[in-house]
């Protein structure tokens, strides 16, 4: 990484204490903080892990002054699957969620994102900031053409965030070519209220900050939400395809990146 933090580095994980550091930052976020579980979740070694995590690829942000040793130097991760990884793997790990045909038929270059997530004291700042200009690169490098992903409001009320989920489903539903819908079994329609009673400063104000990220990037959101009673989230699918963009947005996503 460059720039005006240098106690960081940016790059994909490449050994086991990297993994396994993403994996307890993970388990911080998403099982201490948010309350989710899951099959292969390690608490007695405080790990969040699943079966896809050897098909990733794992973009990490480590600080410098935080130990390996102690797997404490990650800090901040993304996880990112090319169609050729999900091919070996069998599937996207989005497909428990959301119907992908109409990505999966679409015959361009995909690029799932997931796991997305910083310690506390790290976020706010320009972190992810960097960290997606950094995913800028990636996706460039590997030629991809559209990338997706599910974000999460915590908890599983849907009357909670009915605003924020209305406003998304009234102004940035995915095209047609590109609409994944959720899966009926955790099925939630997101227009919970009509357009007109949709306040739109209240609605983004309320909006997690991943999700708030992908629409100044011009992302879209799929059919309906998906209720993750096991992570305790409501989740919606986002998408964004590199051909829609217009300059403005594509100047923020790949500032400092020629290719």
């Amino acid at each position: 990484m460059t720039g005006t933090e240098p106690k960081f580095d940016i790059r994909l994980a490449r050994d086991e204490a990297d993994i396994l550091s993403a994996q307890r930052l993970r388990y911080a976020v998403f099982v201490e903080e948010l309350g989710g579980d899951g099959a292969l979740v390690d608490h007695v070694n405080r790990l969040e892990r699943d079966e896809f995590d050897p098909f990733f690829d794992h973009l990490i942000l480590v600080d410098r002054k935080r130990s390996a040793r102690a797997l404490d130097h990650v800090v901040g991760v993304y996880r990112v699957m090319r169609s050729d990884q999900a091919q070996a793997m069998g599937r996207f790990y989005s497909e428990d969620e959301y119907d992908l045909t109409p990505l999966k038929a679409s015959g361009r270059k995909l690029l799932e994102l997931g796991r997305s997530c910083l310690y506390p004291d790290y976020r706010g700042g320009t972190a992810m900031f960097h960290m997606w200009n950094t995913l800028a690169g990636y996706v460039l490098r590997h030629r991809v053409e559209i990338m997706f992903g599910v974000a999460s409001f915590h908890g599983i009320r849907p009357d909670c965030f009915a605003e924020s989920l209305s406003y998304l489903h009234h102004t940035h539903m995915a095209p047609p070519d590109l609409r994944v819908r959720a899966a009926d079994a955790g099925f939630q329609r997101m227009d919970l209220m009509p357009a007109d009673a949709v306040d739109r400063k209240r609605a983004m104000a309320a909006m997690p900050s991943l999700i708030k990220a992908y629409l100044r990037l011009g992302g879209f959101v799929g059919e309906g939400a998906f209720i993750d009673r096991a992570f305790n989230t409501t989740d919606v699918c986002l998408l964004m395809d590199t051909e829609r963009l217009n300059p403005r947005q594509r100047a923020l996503y790949v500032q400092g990146r020629s290719g």
